[in-house]
């Protein structure tokens, strides 16, 4: 077993490579009346790319894992768009269904951008995406596969959720167990907004008591934390099959191997 902190490095290397992209998004997003819906895997690169608009949009949405090797979800993309083949794209607020990450890009920046346009830095991507897959090489590989030496169980009555944001080392811990083990969640971004978010809970930039941006979505993020103190701390799962409410990345892997696994 790798030790956790180890976990962590990895993740933040991997973060590291895509220049913090996936760490800051706009404070007024446009979330749409139905939920969106994204089949991914945490591991790869063109998922990724699509993660880190959604954190920059700070959209939230339903993540249903399709690891390597899985038997939950694959099926229904290969039934639902006739291939396998990853990210699919569900928005049933305009009756979209699609494949291709720069065309998922374009989308939502259309349609839940501020401009409707997609910006430089985002409207070319290289055909091959050998920096985030380098990336997904230095995490050890981690929500590629489903862990195949685990025996599951039914997947939860209703969908997990987790706050957090694509860079987050932290959170990608998460997000790779939850891949591995095929558990379906709700995904709550809670991009940084602001220079003042800079830095993790406890070593922010700013220093004193954090106040959120009024009006902004962290500000109305901040009582759904469990400790009810006033700041933001990711990840922070919550689990309404069992009312489970848990920080920390390890506590929260645990959690999801013992129960789930």
């Amino acid at each position: 077993m790798v030790h956790h902190q180890i976990k962590v490095i990895q993740a933040l290397a991997t973060s590291l490579t895509e220049g913090g992209r996936g760490a800051n998004g706009t404070a007024f997003p446009v979330q749409p009346e139905k939920a969106l819906k994204l089949y991914e895997f945490e591991g790869s690169p063109f998922c990724r790319r699509v993660r880190e608009v959604m954190t920059l949009l700070n959209l939230d949405y339903e993540v249903y894992p399709c690891p390597k090797g899985g038997t939950k979800f694959r099926k229904i993309v290969k039934e639902q768009g006739g291939k396998l083949r990853f990210p699919y794209f569900v928005d049933e607020n305009t009756g979209t269904a699609m494949y291709e990450s720069q065309d998922i890009i374009h989308y939502l920046f259309q349609h839940y951008g501020k401009s409707g346009k997609t910006p430089e830095k985002y409207a070319h991507y290289p055909k091959y995406p050998v920096v985030a897959l380098a990336g997904t090489l230095l995490n050890g590989a981690r929500g590629v596969w489903v862990n195949k030496k685990i025996i599951y169980r039914e997947t939860p009555e209703q969908l997990l959720e987790l706050w957090g944001f694509e860079a987050s080392p932290y959170t990608r811990i998460v997000r790779g167990i939850l891949t591995e083990l095929e558990l379906p969640f709700v995904f709550h971004n809670v991009a940084k907004e602001r220079w003042q978010d800079q830095g993790p809970s406890v070593l922010r930039l700013k220093p004193g008591k954090y106040i959120p941006l009024a009006g902004g979505k962290r500000e109305k993020v901040v009582p759904v934390m469990g400790r009810h103190k006033k700041d933001i701390q990711v990840p922070y799962l919550e689990d309404p099959n069992t009312g489970a409410k848990l920080f920390e990345s390890e506590v929260i892997v645990d959690y999801l191997k013992r129960r789930y696994a």
